[in-house]
């Protein structure tokens, strides 16, 4: 039996650049879990698009599944708390947090690759007076969880740290099952692994960039021996601009007053994030 006017009953919110689709990942690999496999951006950048646009994306769940998504730009969002209460204001919660350093890093050289940002790292990462103030916006963590504090109670909301699933993966996974009511699967457990997408080997940009209109078109055919085999002799290792320690000693001195807020809330020391 299908659900037409399904509503998710879990959110996980971001941040981008943490690990959220490794998280979602482990719940869509749950027969009793249903996620759509894009990020849907209702609450953000697609609001505009109505709410049975969005019920269209849980078309497919079923009566006993859990139902869940995923768009990590939600927690930065300043509009997006609200309106999720709105429409789902008994929705569960769940948020991963990277240091944020580390994370506007990543998040750089994300749009570096796509050729988005240039190699002016210091123009992007030394002040949010920049084209693209999302780098340093987003890791203010405190900020950004207030906003969803203000419309749901704490025991609504799972805060996970990147670290954790670095060292712990199995031990995070059985919590967020726990926190969304879920059976623990035990020897079951599927961990997928996360690729190295940054360390990847690229084509380079110009040829990307003529190559993108056939995207769809080229994609059954990346299995292919013959397609691997032509994509390993042209893609390269793509060089990123270094962080240097005095940038980074920069963007540690913009975080300190939110991390140090954010470890007051988890009840967590966590000055390792502001130093070596």
């Amino acid at each position: 039996m299908r659900q037409s006017s399904r509503l998710p009953d879990f959110v996980i919110i971001g941040a981008a650049k943490a690990a959220t689709t490794w998280i979602a990942n482990q719940l869509r690999a749950r027969a009793d879990v249903f996620i759509p496999g894009p990020e849907p951006h209702y609450f953000s950048r697609e609001y505009d698009r109505g709410e049975q646009w969005y019920r269209a994306w849980f078309e497919d769940s079923h009566a006993d599944q859990l139902v869940g998504e995923k768009s990590a730009d939600y927690l930065a969002d300043p509009q997006v708390a609200q309106r999720i209460a709105r429409l789902l204001p008994d929705a569960q919660i769940v948020v991963q947090l990277r240091n944020p350093v580390d994370r506007a890093y990543s998040d750089y050289c994300m749009l570096f690759r796509r050729g988005t940002v240039n190699g002016e790292i210091q123009k992007f990462l030394g002040s949010q007076d920049n084209p693209q103030p999302r780098f340093l916006n987003d890791g203010l963590y405190s900020q950004h969880l207030g906003r969803f504090l203000d419309y749901f109670p704490a025991a609504n909301v799972k805060i996970i740290l990147y670290e954790d699933i670095r060292t712990t993966p199995d031990e995070v996974v059985r919590n967020v099952n726990a926190f969304l009511g879920l059976p623990d699967l035990g020897h079951e457990l599927q961990l997928v692994e996360r690729a190295n997408v940054k360390d990847a080997p690229l084509l380079p940009l110009a040829m990307r960039r003529t190559l993108a209109p056939a995207k769809r078109l080229v994609a059954p055919l990346r299995s292919k021996p013959w397609f691997k085999a032509i994509h390993g002799a042209l893609a390269k290792e793509m060089p990123y601009p270094a962080l240097s320690p005095d940038l980074k000693q920069s963007m540690r001195d913009f975080y300190a007053k939110d991390i140090q807020g954010l470890g007051s809330l988890l009840q967590r020391d966590l000055s390792h994030w502001l130093s070596d």
